[in-house]
């Protein structure tokens, strides 16, 4: 059983183990409890019967009505059992509940299925520019 917690703990070596599992990438070091805290709008937390941290996304906002889904992660053992779906509709209910009017996500294109049909995101044209 997976449990999900709005703006739940987390220690930063186990953030940091799931994000380098994620997105496939080395383990970093920087304060992530400290950058949600001060940035973020809230985060979602999923943990096994174990307390281990399987999940985590991030929610960025404007301060009004805007906010973002940023960095969804699952650890590899708690694919394919609906994580970043169920911390998705977390985040579209304590969103909602705040009173924001649109919840923003951008992502790469083989993540069209998850977001459009699994979590009820809508097509919408945006632009990016790498800096």
């Amino acid at each position: 059983m997976i449990t999900y917690e709005w703006r739940g703990t987390f220690a930063n070596d186990e953030w940091h183990v799931l994000h380098a599992q994620a997105f496939e990438t080395r383990v970093f070091d920087d304060d992530w409890v400290s950058l949600t805290a001060t940035h973020s709008m809230g985060w979602v937390v999923a943990r096994d019967e174990e307390a281990n941290l399987m999940g985590f996304v991030n929610v960025v906002w404007d301060g009004l009505v805007h906010a973002w889904i940023q960095d969804v992660m699952v650890s590899t053992s708690a694919r394919g059992r609906g994580v970043a779906t169920d911390m998705v509709a977390v985040v579209q209910r304590h969103a909602g509940a705040a009173g924001l009017e649109w919840l923003h996500v951008d992502f790469d294109d083989e993540l069209r299925g998850f977001y459009f049909d699994r979590c009820g995101f809508t097509p919408t044209n945006a632009g990016l520019i790498a800096l």
